[in-house]
């Protein structure tokens, strides 16, 4: 189903997409960081909310292009259109409820999570916050438009979207903050127009009735329940799950916070690294839900392990390479971020550390979880991450962070330890063979390839 060339064409896109999306955050914190840390801090704070709310409708594309993946491998390209229908719908109107909620509760969602952060550093994150929030039905088209895309084996053209809303972000950025002096609301205008173009072109783009995949031409989405159920049966699970984490993540981030500026600023520095340092994984991710849906949907579980297997092997190679280089420019990394001396020296532990787990542990904790996922095992994924977020993540971080008085590093250490569970869980469950009666489209017989045929391709 996938040969050599066809993989290569679909995940190399998927590395350099994740690359250019690492860099708009990392451009935002860089540029922005000449305004001092708590403009970093504020930002930073931001961020970790907004990827909690944005978390839930990327879980409903997540979980839509899971869908159309079985069902491109069951060969019925006819439900798959009309389960991008339904992905798309679910989507936009998921980000709008959750853009009302974050402009009306704004300031109560802040000094709720962060309420004993220093009181410039709230300003900044209330100013970039309210913006932001405004991109996030843009952002939620976007994602379920590129997921589309590259469930039908075309990761080009989320590539180049990528790029061009990278380019865009970057560029105002350059504009809003150096030249005109905007600093944290010239970096949230910034965004909010490179998500605004992107939605606009990927939306046009997926319209087109030529493609295999397509949503309906006049926006006519319908409402199917059997096929929204479908959907839903994968991106609820993956959604609780993502929030669970993101909750942590942010329950972390608030005990963060009582360590001073100079620590949250760090954590911010390194939070920003993580995600670069994570890209082959992340995207390798991505790649399985197209390779791991098709074959699921063709009833070619034989094939999905053959590929799992393959492509965890490349994962690793390129998680190790990437980490050694983070490790050994570390120092220069850090530098970049304009932090006091106490900050760089809390964002180079946090750098290396995170390098040394990355290159361990993180695909057996996250790659083989997408892998669960778009066979239709989400509920065991969800299962298995919020039982670890809740007893090592913040149970252990609050052990270790605090009373052990580690601080940052610390919470760092928690977390690596919820990635080691997961990897555990994750490892059983795929070499056993529960997940293989999860799908949530059948295979019928004439969609099964010949297996000689399959093995010579």
């Amino acid at each position: 189903m996938f040969s050599r060339e066809k993989l290569m064409k679909l995940i190399i896109p998927m590395v350099i997409e994740q690359l250019l999306a690492v860099t708009v955050g990392m451009a935002d914190m860089i540029m922005v960081s000449g305004a001092g840390e708590e403009a970093v801090s504020g930002i930073s704070l931001v961020n970790s909310i907004c990827v909690l709310l944005i978390m839930a409708f990327a879980a409903m594309a997540s979980g839509g292009s899971v869908v159309v993946a079985q069902l491109i491998g069951a060969g019925d390209k006819k439900k798959a259109c009309e389960g991008a229908n339904q992905q798309m719908f679910i989507c936009i109107l998921l980000s709008g409820v959750l853009t009302v909620v974050a402009l009306l509760f704004n300031r109560q969602i802040l000094k709720l999570i962060y309420g004993n952060v220093d009181e410039l550093v709230m300003k900044n994150a209330i100013t970039y916050f309210y913006i932001v929030a405004c991109s996030f039905p843009f952002l939620a088209t976007y994602n379920a438009g590129a997921a589309l895309f590259r469930v039908m084996n075309n990761a080009h053209i989320s590539m180049v979207m990528s790029a061009i809303m990278n380019g865009i972000n970057i560029g105002l950025n350059y504009i809003l903050v150096f030249k005109m002096g905007m600093q944290v609301s010239g970096v949230a205008y910034a965004t909010l127009v490179s998500r605004a173009v992107a939605a606009t072109v990927i939306l046009t783009m997926i319209r087109k009735q030529t493609l295999p995949v397509h949503i309906d031409k006049y926006f006519r989405f319908g409402w199917h329940p059997d096929m929204l159920r479908k959907v839903l049966s994968i991106g609820v699970p993956q959604a609780m799950e993502n929030s669970m984490f993101q909750i942590g993540k942010l329950l972390t981030q608030s005990l963060i916070s009582g360590f001073g500026t100079a620590a949250i600023a760090a954590n911010a520095c390194a939070n920003t690294v993580e995600m670069l340092a994570d890209i082959p994984g992340s995207a390798m991710g991505l790649a399985l839900v197209t390779v791991v849906g098709q074959c699921v949907g063709a009833g070619r579980y034989d094939l999905a392990r053959g590929y799992v297997k393959k492509l965890l092997k490349i994962t690793y190679a390129f998680l190790i390479t990437l980490n050694i280089i983070l490790f050994i420019l570390a120092g220069n990394i850090a530098g970049m971020y304009n932090l006091t001396e106490l900050g760089t020296h809390y964002a180079l532990q946090l750098i290396r550390y995170h390098s040394i787990c990355c290159m361990a542990i993180w695909p057996l904790s996250f790659t083989i979880a997408s892998v669960l996922r778009s066979a239709g095992d989400a509920k065991f994924t969800m299962t298995t991450s919020i039982v670890s977020m809740w007893i090592f993540r913040i149970g252990f971080a609050y052990i270790i962070a605090k009373g052990l008085g580690m601080g940052v590093l610390g919470v760092w250490i928690a977390m690596t330890i919820d990635w080691a569970f997961r990897a555990v869980m994750n490892t059983i469950r795929f070499h056993g063979h529960k997940w293989e009666t999860k799908a949530v489209v059948k295979a019928s017989v004439s969609s099964m390839p010949d297996k000689k045929a399959a093995a010579a391709s």
